[in-house]
């Protein structure tokens, strides 16, 4: 029998947790305090799940999954801290068993709005709990990863009969691999993403000794090409490069087994300049969650200079109040063909601009992280910008409900 939520603490959650961590605040003493709480009181599933976020806050992912396992033995269902007057809306998300990435941030983009929510720990060998919480509208968290290819098949085969409206189908999500969304997205109209290959180790060493052909991997291309490690986020594994002879060094600095391989598009602007956008299609619109600079091809926000040239934020700040008129006019019939290839409720996009003006896909898939916790001071054009995205988001939900009713 799960715990009940009143004989233990609550749940921290993500966003509190994330918004200390994003400031610079020491988590290691918040964490001692998890730690000799959950010995006293070895039920107290809450406190487990909250001492496994911030140990991967910690960069202790390994430990961070024991830990999150541990909570998951007590109790399927947590819920989020809800600081709103009065509930308008109940939410249940299907979350898998994982780390920061393995699912949409559901509860960034709910956060201190009318929504209660509570999160439901699926997998295949997680029994479901007597009990579900009360809810108006289910939404399918779970991203997509080699990992979650079975969670997600598990969900697809009882989801469909589930008697509340359910946002971002599983079997959907599951096709957002970045072999299988350059495939999904061959051919749309105003758009690019290369021809992304899934090779195994050995392949890779058959291109460095000339084996192979590249044309032979991925169709449309020739070296330069990327490479990155299956299911690696945030540039882990990432790199250029720019001939045969650049393999053997890339394979003896890296373990996996299996790589995603891709030509290499030059996207810098004529200013030498690389500009990459995050975007969200929430109910097909778009919306940016952010544009970041850099002088080098692998941009990442945290790493692009944003906090250390008030040029890029303005750059940046134009950008986002320019975009509705601007960016997504320009690239409307992009965004429609992503949205209605991938067939998603709610999708994230990593993507340039090529030198024609096309819209240069990186990434498709629906759990990137998307927040409003940058400093205020620094970025306050953010502000107004993340709140659109979360009242579009908060309404995808509402009118869910309404359709149904």
């Amino acid at each position: 029998m799960e715990l009940n939520e009143l004989e233990q603490p609550p749940l921290i959650g993500l966003p509190s947790l994330m918004r200390m961590s994003l400031q610079g605040v020491d988590l290691a003493p918040l964490a001692t305090d998890l730690i000799a709480y959950a010995n006293a009181h070895p039920e107290a599933a809450n406190v487990l799940m909250d001492l496994a976020v911030i140990l991967q806050f910690k960069q202790n992912r390994e430990l961070a999954l024991q830990v999150q396992a541990e909570a998951l033995k007590l109790q399927k269902v947590y819920r989020l801290p809800f600081n709103g007057e009065q509930v308008r809306l109940r939410v249940l998300a299907l979350v898998a068993p994982g780390d920061l990435m393995s699912n949409t941030p559901i509860e960034v983009l709910l956060e201190d709005t009318d929504v209660l929510l509570n999160l439901l720990y699926v997998a295949p060998d997680l029994p479901f709990p007597a009990e579900l919480p009360e809810h108006d509208v289910v939404f399918v968290a779970i991203g997509e990863s080699d990992h979650n290819r079975l969670i997600l098949g598990f969900v697809a085969s009882f989801i469909q009969q589930w008697p509340r409206p359910v946002l971002n189908a599983p079997d959907k999500i599951g096709a957002l691999s970045r072999n299988a969304a350059s495939a999904l997205l061959s051919g749309a109209t105003g758009l690019v993403m290369p021809s992304t290959a899934r090779v195994e180790r050995q392949v890779l060493a058959q291109l460095a000794s000339a084996e192979l052909r590249m044309a032979a991997v991925i169709a449309d291309g020739d070296f330069p090409v990327i490479v990155r490690p299956v299911d690696s986020h945030a540039g882990q594994g990432l790199m250029k490069l720019d001939s045969a002879g650049d393999i053997d060094a890339y394979l003896r600095s890296r373990t996996e087994d299996e790589f995603y391989i891709s030509r290499f598009v030059d996207y810098s602007g004529a200013d030498g300049l690389f500009r990459k956008y995050r975007i969200v299609l929430i109910g097909g619109r778009p919306y940016v969650c952010h544009m970041a600079l850099s002088r080098h091809w692998m941009v990442h926000y945290l790493n692009a200079e944003m906090t250390d040239k008030p040029e890029n934020r303005a750059e940046e700040a134009r950008f986002m109040a320019n975009f509705d008129e601007d960016f997504a006019r320009r690239h409307a019939a992009a965004f429609q063909a992503i949205y209605e290839r991938a067939g998603l409720d709610y999708l994230g996009i990593d993507c340039g601009e090529t030198a024609d003006g096309a819209l240069l896909i990186f990434e498709i898939d629906s759990n990137m992280i998307v927040h409003a916790m940058d400093p205020v001071d620094m970025f306050p054009y953010k502000q107004p910008q993340m709140h659109k995205v979360f009242s579009a988001f908060h309404a995808l939900l509402v009118n869910a409900v309404d359709r149904q009713n």
